[in-house]
């Protein structure tokens, strides 16, 4: 077992290593500078778009702008916000953060790019589902010849959506309550067998309406918590904010229980976390967006687009700023104490809020891990009606549901790697996809662009 853990960690830092991530930011670079630097100059009309969202804008599709939002972000707002961010500062340093941001402005292109394409080529199956995604836009886009990558993708989603959004967020939840709480994992597990059973029967329909109510109060409450503690510190922000970029060029040096890291270190740990968090590129939202009733592809891609935003610019710097504002009762930075993970979080938050602190992003984190659970069955769910149609979708939610509850008591180190392993080969049929389409996507976008007058081009 102990062999079968070594290959599986071996193969997980290929796919997460220097290719994935040049991959990944280098074609979100491309998009940018093809579509002239579209999401910074519609980033407002994005926003308006999405408030416009809120209710039903055609006949096409099962759930509204606003919803279709709301379900990605329920997927990408998880354990990566409030753990990942911690282990990109504790080991790349202060600079990771800015490394985070730089992932994210271009990852909007890609979140774009993959939206969009996702909702032109999208089908209606016999059911009456609307389905897109990766697998769609590679199939009906690239052709007959190009069917086999898009199989691949909807495996590996597959894969993926039982480990990263079932097993493991099933355990998050039940570490923590137990750690916190002292609540016993069967507990747990009765729970959410039940809660997510209770939503995931309604299909992709109930998942987008519990999260167009359930995402937004689970951010406002994290990040309302965040600006208090950033606000107890306020007079640290300035340095720290420049701590952030200088650092992201310059080696940090080793301090307390910090070892220092490289400038290389620091890029890594940044964009590898950064990714990780929003998916930029995975082409696992775009699967939620293609149900979306907009009134155009260009309308849902750029509501996409906020995806990144939200989750990366907003989300995780919260996350980081309160580790880095933060002192130990030394008065020394709390980041460098040696800490890592969901605990230097976790002390972050105590040390500024005792009493509560602990508590408070115990409950952030299960409202995080208990959506993203939610999100990935709806991409799961796509995933296996490209590969065994309409069918397949109740009996994969019967299953889906059950494999929740069974993370929440099983030790998860094996599945962890074979979640990451999943998630990561998700981006390469999906990449190669939109680079293949890219011709095509930049026409669509100018098309769509002058039948509507509200974005630029």
């Amino acid at each position: 077992m102990q062999a079968v853990y070594d290959f599986l960690q071996a193969v997980s830092n290929v796919v997460w290593g220097p290719i994935m991530l040049v991959m990944l930011v280098g074609t979100g670079l491309y998009l940018t500078i093809g579509l002239r630097f579209f999401s910074f100059r519609n980033w407002v009309r994005a926003y308006q778009c999405l408030w416009q969202g809120r209710k039903h804008q055609s006949e096409h599709g099962e759930v509204s702008p606003w919803n279709a939002l709301m379900t990605a972000l329920a997927a990408d707002i998880g354990t990566g916000n409030i753990v990942g961010v911690a282990t990109a500062i504790a080991l790349g340093g202060p600079g990771a953060l800015f490394w985070m941001w730089v992932t994210a402005l271009v990852g909007m292109m890609t979140k774009f790019s993959e939206v969009l394409l996702s909702v032109h080529f999208r089908e209606k199956t016999p059911a009456g589902n609307w389905v897109g995604g990766a697998m769609y836009f590679i199939k009906n886009g690239l052709g007959k010849n190009w069917t086999w990558l898009a199989t691949a993708f909807a495996l590996f989603g597959m894969i993926a959506c039982f480990g990263i959004g079932a097993m493991v967020q099933a355990n998050a939840i039940s570490v923590n309550l137990t750690k916190a709480c002292s609540v016993p994992g069967w507990v747990t597990a009765l729970g959410l067998l039940f809660f997510a059973g209770i939503v995931l029967v309604g299909g992709v329909k109930r998942v987008g309406a519990v999260a167009g109510k359930l995402v937004p109060f689970m951010a406002a409450l994290y990040v309302i918590m965040c600006l208090i503690i950033i606000f107890m510190h306020i007079d640290r922000v300035p340095s720290v904010f420049w701590w952030v970029v200088s650092d992201a060029f310059t080696p940090t040096a080793a301090q307390g229980g910090f070892v220092g890291a490289s400038v290389m270190m620091a890029i890594r740990m940044g964009m590898a976390r950064g990714v990780f968090s929003n998916e930029a590129g995975l082409g696992s939202a775009p699967m939620a967006h293609a149900a979306s009733t907009a009134e155009s592809p260009l309308v849902q891609a750029s509501i996409g687009m906020l995806d990144v935003f939200i989750d990366t610019i907003i989300v995780c710097s919260m996350t980081g700023f309160v580790i880095l504002v933060s002192l130990d009762p030394a008065g020394q930075p709390l980041w460098s104490s040696g800490m890592s993970g969901g605990v230097l979080t976790a002390s972050a938050f105590q040390h500024n809020l005792p009493g509560f602190g602990e508590y408070g992003v115990t409950f952030c984190l299960t409202l995080f891990a208990f959506t993203t659970a939610l999100g990935w069955c709806v991409y799961g769910e796509r995933c296996v009606i490209y590969l065994f149609g309409d069918k397949a979708q109740k009996p994969f939610r019967v299953i889906y549901v059950c494999v929740v509850a069974l993370g929440a008591v099983l030790a998860l180190d094996l599945v962890w790697l074979l979640a990451d392993i999943g998630n990561a080969l998700m981006a390469f049929p999906n990449i190669i996809g939109i680079l293949l389409l890219s011709p095509t996507l930049f026409k669509i976008v100018r098309e769509e662009v002058k039948k509507d007058p509200r974005f630029v081009l």
